[in-house]
């Protein structure tokens, strides 16, 4: 089986390529740093399958962040057959700069020459032949998102597959350089190194921090004094090595590429006037997601809703007739009435919701405006200590914390990564969203899109704010600089968009049927045990541990064993608080609606602080998990166990007794 390695720039539409050659349902977003680790399809061709690997976008192959280190370590030691490098036509000066890199690294190399419909409409002529053979390389025009070209693309990457041929030219950086390059590889002939040695010679003479830790050349008593003399003059050597490549693009382009004399304003310059204007920028980002918001609780759960219950109950009916009909033991029925559908049944009811605004957030994702939420966010951004890259792994943790952690991979700074890492869990991401709809639903029925908004909107001031802290105290130093191209608004594709709905939706009902279903499944042995007493009350199991927590959230207005081993669940899944809830309350309640039961054990204010605790306690396993392996220590993961807890609680005691001060609940 052959191997096929994406690689491009953000934003370049290299995920939307890897999409349209596997079928594959990877996200696919207008707005750099999506694809935060390599992804793996597959497709056949006359009969014959090939992998096909998405590696991270990138502008570089440095050692300046961890997507650059994947994308890198990939291409030298995964030994692909075939690199297809994807290049932004409307772009091609910056991007052309990582192919120059490509060359020499020892792989074959094709270019998918991209986002040939926007080059029209800008009236840029690029003479594609002359370009091919400049760089001696195949350059394949495409319109990924349109499906155009990509077949010529499959076509001529199996044949330089299967005719084993040379598609890359050795960059060549002049004699000066070439002289220390083969100086270098002379000395390197002496060790087993896993990279090429052209390779390593020119990262040792740009300084990079990587090549210069290899285990093999700390040994090499003839590569130290070399080292010494090239560490010194490091910065020369790398601005001298750019400006070789830069030149090259220059004389590459010269009569390759033929621009408009003047650039007429664009759609996209018309639009980001008023979209990133200094002072206007954040206030409508703000209305627009308060919009959304507004329009999820209107489609999602006053129209689409109420479907969903119906299924439910329509099921939870038929299923108690089959049950009896088969003469099964109260046990079972009670399984799979309390804890099956009035558990895992709960959770499933709001899959309309998230449907919605998943699809709302998706378009905003696909017309590329997400970008420019992250512009206008940097300004505040870097007087609270951050940078505008950790908004856009914020960003990403509205759909799920997991991916958003990872997506701090693409910030170069190590304390930066660190923050933008410990601040994403106050996100609200999908999981949370049952929660939220059911204490609405129950308190603020009148007021679902200003509620959602305030959690959302509350979720971010704290991270900002811990942001700040973190910075001045455990993260001391100075933040990184932010660059980042807009890419321009484009029309969004509905194919991708409810592609990327239906992943989202997928992998929640992925989690209900397992991870839920087995938190359910042994809260709900626990609420039964031990034989004799009342079925979910506070003498079993699951009510004794409810009831020894339950004191730590007295002072928040919910110190009831019910709403303590719910919040409980929710550190397996964040999803198995609502199931959890709809479990105990249906056990004691004899099937009472879980909004009712909610209404008659909380009051307005300790459900708005209950609301708090959801959205910054500790976040699920999945996310501890997560910090644990990107940051590879304990430490962190306890930290994060910690830290969130202490943040949640106390938010929610203010909130309760500050309001009980004033007469409010």
């Amino acid at each position: 089986m052959k191997t096929i390695a994406l690689v491009g720039n953000p934003n370049s539409g290299k995920t939307t390529v890897f999409n349209s050659l596997t079928g594959s349902n990877q996200h696919v977003g207008n707005w750099p740093g999506v694809t935060v680790e390599k992804k793996e399809g597959k497709f056949k061709y006359k009969n014959t399958e090939y992998i096909v690997v998405d590696l991270p976008g990138t502008y570089g192959l440095g050692a300046y962040s961890e997507d650059e280190i994947v994308a890198r370590d990939f291409l030298l030691k995964g030994n692909p057959d075939i690199v297809i490098n994807v290049v932004d036509a409307t772009n091609i000066e910056r991007n052309l700069y990582l192919t120059t890199q490509l060359m020499g690294m020892g792989v074959d190399v094709i270019i998918s020459l991209n986002m040939m419909d926007e080059v029209k409409q800008k009236n840029i002529e690029i003479d594609i032949k002359k370009l091919s053979k400049k760089l001696g390389i195949s350059v394949i025009p495409t319109i990924a998102h349109k499906e155009k070209g990509l077949d010529d693309l499959i076509e001529k990457t199996v044949q330089v597959i299967e005719r084993n041929e040379i598609t890359y030219t050795e960059f060549n950086y002049g004699e000066k350089l070439e002289n220390e390059i083969t100086k270098i590889e002379h000395t390197l002939s002496e060790v087993d190194l896993e990279y090429p040695k052209r390779w390593v010679a020119i990262k040792l003479l740009e300084g990079d921090p990587e090549i210069k830790n290899l285990k093999q050349l700390k040994n090499l008593k003839s590569l130290k004094e070399k080292l010494f003399f090239y560490e010194d003059k490091s910065l020369a050597y790398e601005l001298e090595i750019v400006d070789k490549r830069y030149s090259f693009i220059g004389e590459v382009l010269k009569d390759t590429l033929v621009r408009p004399e003047e650039e007429t304003e664009t759609i996209t310059d018309k639009i980001d006037k008023v979209l990133t204007h200094k002072y206007f920028g954040i206030p409508i980002f703000a209305l627009i997601m308060f919009t959304i918001f507004q329009l999820t609780f209107k489609f999602g759960e006053d129209f689409l809703g109420s479907y969903m219950v119906n299924l439910v109950d329509f099921l939870s009916d038929k299923a108690l007739v089959g049950l009896t009909y088969l003469g099964a033991s109260p046990w079972i029925k009670d399984f799979f009435l309390n804890a099956l559908f009035e558990g895992v049944g709960a959770v499933l009811e709001f899959i309309p919701l998230i449907a919605v605004l998943y699809f709302f957030l998706g378009i905003l994702e696909d017309t590329g405006y997400m970008a420019r939420a992250a512009y206008v966010m940097d300004s505040l951004m870097r007087k609270l200590g951050l940078q505008g890259k950790t908004f856009i792994s914020m960003i990403v943790g509205f759909g799920c914390n997991v991916p958003g952690i990872m997506a701090t991979r693409t910030l170069e700074n190590k304390k930066d990564r660190m923050i933008a890492l410990l601040i994403n869990p106050f996100m609200s991401c999908g999981a949370k969203i049952p929660i939220y709809t059911i204490f609405i639903a129950a308190f603020f029925p009148n007021y679902g899109g200003i509620a959602l908004f305030t959690l959302y909107f509350l979720g971010i001031i704290v991270a900002l704010v811990m942001g700040k802290i973190f910075s001045k105290t455990i993260f001391k130093g100075q933040t990184s600089h932010f660059i980042m191209e807009l890419p321009p608004y484009r029309l969004p594709t509905l194919k991708y968009v409810l592609r990327d709905m239906w992943t989202k939706v997928r992998d929640f009902v992925i989690r209900a049927g397992t991870i839920i279903f087995a938190v359910v499944s042994l809260l709900w042995v626990l609420a039964r045990l031990p034989l004799g007493v009342d079925p979910y009350s506070q003498t079993s199991i699951l009510g004794k541990i409810g009831t020894f927590i339950s004191p730590i959230f007295k002072p928040a207005g919910f110190g009831t064993w019910q709403s303590s081993v719910g919040l409980f669940a929710g550190i397996a899944a964040k999803e198995a608080v609502v199931a959890t809830l709809g479990m105990v309350y249906a056990g004691v309640t004899e099937g009472t609606a879980l909004v009712e039961a909610i209404s008659g054990s909380f009051t307005t204010l300790s459900a708005a602080a209950f609301l708090v605790m959801t959205l910054l306690y500790t976040p699920c396993a999945a996310v501890i998990a997560t910090v644990k392996r990107e940051t590879n220590s304990y430490k962190w993961a306890i930290f994060m166990v910690v830290y969130p807890f202490l943040i949640g609680w106390g938010f929610a005691v203010l909130i309760y007794q500050v309001g009980s001060l004033f007469g409010l609940g």
